[in-house]
């Protein structure tokens, strides 16, 4: 599920599964659909 957030004086949405940011409703939908729960990859 994808979760409304307030930081910084914008909008955020969260992934729940990982806790990706996104500006996008949209990209943040669209990630969750493939998200597995595990650290993404670019993220070292």
């Amino acid at each position: 599920m994808v979760v409304q957030t307030e930081r910084d004086d914008a909008t955020w949405y969260e992934c729940e599964t990982c806790g990706l940011l996104f500006d996008e409703q949209s990209d943040a939908t669209e990630h969750e659909k493939h998200c597995d729960g595990s650290d993404p990859s670019y993220i070292q």
